[in-house]
């Protein structure tokens, strides 16, 4: 039952949040849309902020859970940041509020997850570099969070599952080409040092 009412006042939480900015919303106002009392929204969270961050963190242990095989990085993102696409307007007011680290947070641990398995896939059978396979990694993680941030600060005009399948078909194959550099450039340094 208490699993039931903290999920049904984050619920709450998230259609009032799709409807309104963070700091218009009250303890009263997710306490009527669920059907509780205060009283019963104070014995789960102490404020809305913990409110944020609970939401947030309990959509990044369903990123944290998901199993992707890496094939397809447009649809492993898709999946992994349907809670953004799915709630733009609320992800959009947390952002735009002084939670905007939480959002971060949560952006950077999709990201992680996608890319790592993404270029972890692809990487099999090239012999690339051990560390330009993490450089690449980080490149596009920190690539995917820096677009999906300047997004949200340009008022989510463009609608998120048309930029993420653009973008995936543009990455896919300057991932793949990148770790062919750095399996030519480990080659050619294998050839340089048998030489010397």
């Amino acid at each position: 039952m208490l699993q039931l009412t903290k999920k049904a006042i984050v619920n709450s939480f998230i259609k009032l949040l799709n409807e309104k900015p963070l700091d218009k919303i009250t303890v009263k106002n997710i306490a009527e849309d669920c059907g509780i009392n205060r009283n019963t929204f104070y014995y789960h969270f102490s404020d809305i902020r913990e409110l944020t961050v609970y939401t947030i963190d309990s959509q990044i242990h369903s990123v944290s859970e998901l199993d992707f095989n890496g094939d397809s990085w447009v649809d492993s993102f898709v999946e992994a940041a349907k809670f953004v696409i799915d709630n733009k307007k609320a992800v959009y007011n947390i952002y735009n509020s002084l939670n905007r680290e939480t959002v971060e947070n949560y952006l950077n641990t999709v990201a992680f997850k996608v890319t790592d398995n993404f270029v972890s896939a692809k990487a099999v059978g090239i012999d690339a570099d051990k560390s330009d396979i993490e450089l690449i990694k980080d490149f596009y993680m920190s690539a995917l969070v820096g677009i999906i941030c300047k997004w949200l600060e340009n008022g989510m005009g463009k609608d998120p599952d048309i930029v993420i399948r653009r973008l995936g078909r543009l990455v896919e194959g300057a991932v793949i080409t990148s770790l062919k550099i750095s399996e030519e450039e480990k080659h050619n340094l294998g050839q340089m040092n048998k030489s010397v």
